[in-house]
């Protein structure tokens, strides 16, 4: 990457990462899921330390991908916005986990939400398919496997907004907030799969 290019990400990182940092910090339901997904277009402050080793982890993964793919594990479908930066990262987390990875963008998320039944309290900027399950938002890969082994009779798993330290949504100064894996019920009631500190 040219050195002009890294000034203007780290510039971009900076100008983004407060606008981030602010959704990310706002009150449970403060921003419609219109707001969350439009924010999804800042690049992300993964996204920015990510860029200046992604071609030599495109070519890594590219090339270890097909023979690091447990059998068992099935193909995940991610919709997701072509500008964002914090899916991309998210996506290279579950493919370093063993998964298939199927990639689609898309400018009409809320069409893919609504037809997989996302509750709108649980959107996020990203939306996930595997095995008849939505998975919405930073999962962590772990609890995706979770969701496949347990096999609970629910729509899909979700973490709502984009909380500091998730998976695509790490810190480079390593700042992490809690959150909660939401499972969606089948009639769209939710409850805690899991807690991460």
């Amino acid at each position: 990457m040219s050195s002009l290019l890294k000034h203007l990400t780290a510039s971009a990182f900076l100008a983004g990462s407060s606008v981030l940092l602010v959704a990310c910090g706002a009150a449970p339901g403060a921003a419609s899921a219109s707001d969350r997904i439009a924010l999804a277009a800042v690049p992300s402050p993964a996204q920015a330390a990510a860029e200046t080793t992604a071609a030599s982890a495109t070519a890594t993964t590219a090339a270890t991908s097909s023979a690091a793919t447990p059998a068992h594990l099935p193909l995940i479908r991610v919709h997701k916005s072509p500008s964002c930066g914090c899916c991309g990262v998210w996506v290279d987390h579950v493919r370093a986990a063993g998964f298939p990875v199927e990639v689609h963008d898309t400018e009409d998320m809320m069409t893919v939400k609504d037809r997989l039944g996302v509750p709108e309290p649980m959107m996020s900027c990203h939306t996930a398919e595997v095995d008849g399950y939505f998975v919405e938002g930073h999962v962590p890969a772990e609890d995706i496997k979770r969701l496949l082994a347990e096999k609970p009779k629910a729509r899909g798993i979700a973490v709502p907004g984009m909380p500091l330290g998730s998976p695509g949504m790490e810190m480079p100064d390593g700042r992490t907030q809690p959150y909660e894996v939401a499972l969606v019920g089948g009639d769209g009631t939710t409850g805690t799969f899991s807690r991460h500190p």
